[in-house]
């Protein structure tokens, strides 16, 4: 968001290989993960806070960049999730897998229920508006990224099961893989088959497309996408 965005626009990502991705806050761990990871993950660093991520084969993920005054951004940065926590519903219900947004009210009553969170990683907690199943574990997670160019809503759904074995041992955390095995979902567990990334991407598209008014491949030449392809990092890759 380096300049003022004038009108909605998106991207819907999959991801080639694992990496790690640090919250602006945990920088300073880098130089102790990286002889961790042994080469089995990028390690990457973002600008906005939270808990560090990890991605992979088993995530697809959105990015939705809107302009200041957006009818989504109007109800305030809590209520500013909530459109795209139950646009993921809404799709998910259409691949058979059954689960609810979460309201800010039923917060307490879900962490409680999830047990003992995990601080330093994004899906150790809950927030308002993630796309949690019947038991209360994390299968969407959301954030969000505001600048005076524009605000940037992200979300990750858990389509397989994450290695959090990777995530712990490298985090310096090995006692937290159960808690974290115990507080999150995906989207195989939950539909009873193998969802793959690129069927669930291919539907979210589509919904947001619809949602926002903005065509998403038609819009952009083939040569403009190629060339947004070839400039993708080595772990990513952008479903067309």
């Amino acid at each position: 968001m380096a300049v003022a965005v004038a009108a909605a626009r998106f991207h819907v990502w999959t991801y080639r290989a694992p990496a790690i991705v640090l919250g602006c806050a945990q920088r300073s761990l880098r130089q102790d993960i990286e002889p961790k990871l042994e080469g089995r993950a990028c390690l990457l660093e973002r600008q906005s806070g939270g808990g560090a991520v990890l991605s992979g084969p088993w995530m697809v993920g959105v990015s939705v960049v809107l302009p200041h005054g957006h009818p989504w951004l109007c109800n305030g940065l809590l209520e500013s999730y909530r459109w795209l926590g139950q646009l993921h519903v809404a799709v998910l219900a259409d691949l058979g897998v059954a689960v609810h947004s979460l309201p800010a009210h039923e917060l307490p009553r879900a962490n409680e229920q999830a047990g003992r969170t995990v601080d330093w990683a994004c899906f150790g907690s809950l927030s308002p508006w993630e796309v949690v199943d019947g038991q209360g574990r994390k299968l969407v997670g959301l954030a969000q990224r505001r600048q005076q160019t524009g605000v940037l809503v992200v979300a990750g759904t858990l389509t397989a099961r994450p290695d959090w074995s990777l995530l712990c041992r490298a985090m310096g955390h090995p006692q937290d893989e159960p808690v974290l095995r115990h507080r999150t979902v995906s989207c195989e567990e939950l539909a009873g088959r193998p969802v793959a990334p690129q069927e669930l991407a291919s539907k979210l598209k589509q919904a947001l497309g619809c949602a926002l008014g903005v065509a998403y491949c038609r819009a952009r030449s083939t040569a403009e996408r190629t060339s947004s392809k070839r400039s993708l990092p080595k772990y990513m890759s952008s479903p067309t």
